[in-house]
């Protein structure tokens, strides 16, 4: 039982922990493409590039930019399911550990979003 215990925790932890981590490009605040896997990151919801309003177009710059950089160094992932659109749901850190999506989320570049209900604009 306790072997067993132990090589889950190991497969958990080989699961967050690459060898080294993943160069990604970035599409916009809340989808990074990742060698052929596209990504979106979990929990959050991010403007849209393709903006209705200023207001939207500029955040949404502002996200992708934050983002770029929060990936810059490497990510690791942790896979969490699939959207609608066949992407990748992904707990995303960066090379220090930090969740990516709490990052945007806290400097107010992007809104918690669980992927169910509808969504708030934000014009």
């Amino acid at each position: 039982m306790i072997l067993l215990a132990a090589i889950g925790l190991a497969s958990a932890w080989l699961h967050w922990q690459p060898l080294s981590p993943l160069a990604c490009a970035v599409v916009d605040g809340d989808t990074i493409h990742c060698g052929e896997q596209r990504v979106r990151l979990a929990g959050l919801d991010a403007p849209e590039l393709r903006a209705r309003c200023e207001e939207e177009a500029r955040l949404a710059q502002a996200a992708t930019e934050r983002l770029r950089g929060l990936v810059e160094g490497g990510v690791t992932l942790h896979q969490t399911g699939q959207d609608r659109f066949g992407r990748t749901l992904a707990v995303v850190r960066d090379q220090r550990g930090e969740d990516v999506a709490a990052v945007l989320i806290r400097e107010g570049l992007a809104r918690p979003y669980d992927g169910r209900g509808r969504r708030e604009g934000w014009c």
